[in-house]
């Protein structure tokens, strides 16, 4: 039956985060009429607020500045963290991610270097310093007109800001405006914000487009005549399907930004006979409550202890912000939690966040920071034991001396001294200090189940012919594992890069239903 569109393209991309727009600019790049389909007026989701650490091993970025990393050497490290689950998927991965970076820097645009941020588990294949690389900065100027494109920096985000053009944009915002950049410099991209996809159209058993509604309330229809890859972010900020999956934490305390990642591309995939998997699953950390009520994003403590609700520490707090965010999820007497730490910073969060805590006093007048000369009075203020606070901290002074943490071993692993020296500090210098900890999340990671190349399979094991997906919207092969920095990006990066390696190389009549 002949299909009325508003608009036509070789390929429609839901969603513009870092798998998003490679797919994107890849599939421009080979000459394929591309459009980039966004729910919210800017480009770049939750991987606009990130470091944009990417991991990414063995590729030419780690080789030219001397960092003794390789293929081999990660997959002994997945091989140890993961076991051989997904290993078609891990392989795929592993052998795309250093062709994906040699055709990221073939363009101008696109620029990397290493940066020093370690694994986050202690197995074989671990590369010390690890082996994440970042996009180098980009000046504003170069954008142009783009730059209002590209989603500010979390705090100016959340007051409504736009990009500071006096400042170079890096980290995830540096990763967003490359591509952008690369992309619209092909001359066969196009971006349109303010439309939020809804459904998919097939013809037969084929996904041949979307329909999306824009700013208007319009519906539209577009073809995307090679396929459609949903890469628009998980289903966080969605109430009803992270309490019927299970998920923990809650839509309110996620990082991601606002009207964003409420899972439609999950549920019109679903739809269509899709398959599913970890839908229980997020990428877990640990979220100092702000003065308005937002979490910030803690990756990082240079001092204090975590206690819960009976005033007892319950895990290291240098492991790694997914593994803390696990440790927190455990048991509800854990969230929240609170950072006890003294006067020797003045008050200010003794770790590192996303957005800068900032001073103290507008924390202490918003209730989200205790104050007190004695643990006695702390503890009555953030309504833990009195006694058992005092024990605890007591307890974490005397490792603190000795330079050991007989309880976690918080001095023991790379991650924890990559924050600052020393990892154990006493807490001993009136007045003390608590900040709120909730369970906060970088996203849901679980989603559609995808093949190496990215294609949508149904619970059979066949693929939904002209469906991919990528990032948040797809299961990650990782499982509840969070491997290194730069892995939800990584990852998102590498299979939206092969499935635009299997849009471009295939005609549309060729594409078999069988995975």
């Amino acid at each position: 039956m002949a299909r009325e569109w508003d608009e036509e393209y070789d390929v429609v991309v839901v969603g513009s985060a870092g798998g998003a727009l490679t797919c994107a600019y890849l599939s421009a790049h080979a000459g394929l009429s591309t459009a980039v389909v966004e729910k919210t007026s800017r480009v770049g989701g939750m991987a606009a607020y990130s470091g944009a650490a990417l991991w990414l091993p063995g590729t030419q970025v780690q080789r030219r500045e001397g960092v003794d990393d390789s293929t081999d050497a990660a997959r002994t490290y997945l091989r140890a963290l993961l076991g051989e689950d997904n290993a078609e998927k891990r392989e795929a991965f592993l052998a795309e991610a250093p062709a994906l970076v040699r055709r990221l820097e073939d363009d101008p645009a696109l620029a990397f270097r290493h940066q020093v941020f370690p694994d986050y588990y202690e197995r074989p294949g671990r590369v010390p310093g690890g082996r994440s690389v970042i996009p180098a900065d980009l000046d504003p100027g170069e954008l142009g007109d783009l730059l209002h494109l590209v989603r500010p920096p979390v705090d100016r985000d959340r007051a409504g800001q736009g990009n500071d053009t006096a400042v170079p944009l890096a980290g995830g915002r540096a990763l967003i405006a490359r591509l952008l950049l690369a992309y619209h410099r092909t001359g066969n991209g196009t971006v349109r914000t303010h439309t939020r996809m809804e459904e998919l159209v097939t013809e037969g058993d084929r996904v041949t487009g979307i329909v999306a509604t824009g700013r208007d309330g319009r519906r539209l229809r577009v073809r995307g005549r090679r396929g459609v890859l949903l890469a628009g972010g998980g289903f966080e900020h969605n109430d009803a399907l992270r309490r019927d999956h299970g998920v923990p934490g809650d839509a309110a305390w996620s990082m991601a930004p606002a009207g964003t990642n409420t899972g439609e591309p999950l549920t019109a995939a679903l739809a269509l006979g899709a398959a599913t998997d970890l839908l229980d699953e997020a990428w877990l950390c640990p979220g100092l409550v702000m003065p308005d009520g937002q979490p910030a994003f803690v990756c990082g403590l240079t001092g204090g202890l975590v206690v819960d609700a009976h005033g007892a520490r319950y895990a290291n707090e240098s492991l790694p912000y997914d593994r803390f965010g696990r440790q927190m999820a455990a048991d509800p007497a854990r969230i929240p939690s609170h950072v006890v730490f003294d006067d020797r910073t003045g008050g200010r969060f003794p770790g590192v966040a996303l957005p800068p805590p900032g001073e103290a006093a507008p924390h202490l007048a918003a209730g989200t920071l205790a104050r007190a000369d004695t643990l006695q009075e702390l503890a009555d203020l953030i309504r833990v034991p009195a006694k058992a606070l005092t024990a605890t901290v007591e307890r974490f002074n005397a490792f603190a001396d000795s330079g050991a943490d007989e309880d976690f071993g918080r001095e023991r692993d790379e991650y924890g001294h990559w924050f600052g020296e020393p990892v154990l500090q006493p807490v001993r210098k009136p007045p003390y200090y608590a900040a709120r900890l909730i369970l906060s999340d970088l996203g849901t990671k679980g989603g559609l189940v995808t093949d190496a190349a990215g294609r949508v399979r149904r619970a059979d094991g066949t693929a939904i012919a002209g469906l991919y997906a990528a990032g948040n919207t797809s299961a990650s092969f990782t499982g509840s594992r969070y491997p290194g920095p730069g892995m939800p990006i990584g990852t998102s990066m590498v299979f939206g890069a092969l499935a635009a390696k299997d849009l471009i190389g295939r005609e549309p009549h060729r594409l078999s239903a069988v995975g």
